[in-house]
């Protein structure tokens, strides 16, 4: 496998993503390009899940319990991507994630999804996602951050 330059890969950053395509392809070394693509769709299958556990402060044991599948479970899906049955669930608490990051300081996202919530019936966003009520944690991140809810 050939390894690339730092310019190399500089140059194809400046591409339009096709022409990056083509170029990689023209280098003819099918296995390398092949590792990569392999590597990309890998990351970016996993995105959601790096992105949830990082904005939410989760551990592979704190995922794992909002999905109610082994820690195991949790790191292949890091590495290979969210099987398609949970892609749904991956979605709702995406969807949270963006509502909260765009609304809440990013430091204050882990509090806020732990506490309590009188319009959550008294739960956090945090026990919502546990209990498997994925469209209630989009909703309820929603909900929170509505402004017509506490403005005359």
């Amino acid at each position: 496998m050939t390894r690339r330059t730092a310019p190399e890969v500089a140059a194809l950053r400046r591409l339009d993503p096709d022409e990056a395509a083509a170029r990689i392809s023209a280098w003819g070394d099918d296995r390398w390009t092949e590792a990569f693509l392999a590597a990309l769709q890998s990351r970016v299958r996993s995105a959601p899940l790096e992105r949830l556990m990082t904005s939410w402060d989760l551990s592979s044991s704190d995922l794992a319990r909002v999905f109610g599948v082994s820690r195991q479970a949790v790191s292949k899906w890091r590495g290979s991507g969210v099987p398609a049955e949970r892609a749904v669930a991956v979605a709702d608490l995406s969807a949270a994630t963006d509502v909260l990051e765009r609304y809440v300081r990013p430091e204050r996202i882990p509090a806020v999804v732990r506490r309590p919530a009188d319009l959550l019936g008294g739960r956090s966003l945090l026990q919502l996602a546990e209990a498997g009520q994925y469209d209630e944690v989009r909703r309820g991140a929603a909900a929170m951050v509505d402004l017509r809810r506490i403005q005359p």
